[in-house]
C-alpha cells in the first residue's frame, strides 16, 4: 500500500511524424512495411493471457489488393467465450485492487511504447488492414491512441481525487470509486485503431476487466496492439482478445449474467429530407 499522493503530469498531445522523403521514420515504416506484407502470420485468440487457437479461420485480406492474404485468424465461439469470461472474472479481483497508479502505468508504458519502437509496426499494420496511406496511420494508430492511453490515465487521476467537498462538523465525507460487478464488453470498429484499442483499454484503466471483440476486418492492426498492451505489463484476464463472427460472439456474450457493461462506436451520420417548398434538412440517424 503505498503512502504517497502520487500526481501525473497534464500530458501533451504527441507530435505528428512528416514522413518526408529525407525522414528517417519513412525508410523505418518502409522497411516495417514490406516485412508485414511478405509475410502470412496466424493470428490466435488471447484468453487469460494465453494464446487458444480454435481451427475456425478467418482471413485478413488487403482492402486494396484481395489477392493477398496477411494474416488468418482464430475465431471465437462458445467454449472460447466461456474461457474468456472466466478469465476476465478471475483477474478482476486482483485487478480491481491494484493501486491506480498501478494499472495506469501500464497503460503509460504502452503510450511509451507506441511512441517509440512500436510506431513503425502499427502504423504499418493499419495502413495494411485498413488501406490507410502514411498521414492517416500516423494521426490514428499512432498519434491518437498515445493520447488516449495518456489522458485517460491522467482523467482517472482527475476521477479519483474528487471528493465531496463539505462534511457538517464532526465528520469526514469521504468517496471511494469501484470498478463494476463483472466484465466490459468492448466492441470496436473497423476503420480507427485509435478507437478500437481506447475501447477496451479505458475501462480497464479504472479497474475494469475487458472482453474485446474487434470488426472481423480489423483484426490485424487489433492483435498487434494487444501484443503491445502485453509487452507494457498488462496481467493475464485484465483484456482478453476474442475476434469472432459478431452473430454468435454477441448473444453469448450479452446473455451472460456477468456483463456489467458495454462500449462501442458510433458515427453520427445524417440523412437529407426535401422539403416540399425546395429546402432541405438533415435527419440524425
Amino acid at each position: 500500500m503505498s503512502n504517497a499522493k502520487y500526481k501525473l503530469p497534464l500530458p501533451a498531445n504527441e507530435p505528428v511524424k512528416s514522413y518526408v522523403p529525407a525522414a528517417p521514420e519513412r525508410a523505418t515504416l518502409k522497411t516495417v512495411l514490406a516485412g508485414l506484407k511478405g509475410q502470412q502470420i496466424e493470428i490466435p485468440l488471447i484468453i487469460g493471457g494465453e494464446e487458444v487457437k480454435t481451427g475456425r479461420i478467418g482471413l485478413c485480406i488487403l482492402p486494396h489488393d484481395h489477392q493477398t492474404v496477411i494474416a488468418k485468424y482464430h475465431q471465437a465461439g462458445e467454449k472460447e467465450i466461456k474461457l474468456a469470461i472466466e478469465a476476465a472474472i478471475g483477474a478482476r479481483e486482483g485487478w480491481s485492487r491494484m493501486e491506480w497508479h498501478d494499472r495506469v502505468s501500464v497503460f503509460l508504458k504502452a503510450a511509451e511504447l507506441i511512441a517509440g519502437p512500436a510506431r513503425p509496426t502499427l502504423n504499418a499494420a493499419n495502413m495494411l488492414g485498413q488501406s490507410k496511406n502514411v498521414f492517416q496511420a500516423e494521426i490514428d494508430s499512432a498519434c491518437e491512441l498515445i493520447d488516449f492511453l495518456r489522458f485517460n490515465s491522467f482523467y482517472a487521476m482527475q476521477i479519483y481525487e474528487e471528493q465531496p467537498p463539505y462534511s457538517p462538523f464532526g465528520t469526514w465525507n469521504r468517496m471511494e470509486y469501484r470498478s463494476l460487478e463483472g466484465f466490459v464488453f468492448a466492441i470496436t470498429p473497423f476503420n480507427f485503431l485509435s478507437i478500437a484499442g481506447n475501447l477496451p483499454s479505458c475501462p480497464a484503466i479504472m479497474g475494469n476487466v475487458s472482453l474485446w471483440k474487434p470488426a472481423s476486418s480489423a483484426v490485424y492492426p487489433a492483435y498487434h496492439l494487444m501484443k503491445f498492451f502485453k509487452e507494457a505489463g498488462l496481467p493475464d484476464g485484465v483484456i482478453n482478445f476474442i475476434p469472432g463472427q459478431g452473430s454468435e460472439v454477441g448473444p453469448l456474450i450479452l446473455n451472460s449474467p456477468y456483463l456489467a457493461g458495454d462500449t462501442f462506436y458510433r458515427e453520427h451520420r445524417y440523412l437529407p429530407v426535401y422539403m416540399e417548398n425546395g429546402g432541405k434538412q438533415y435527419l440524425k440517424l
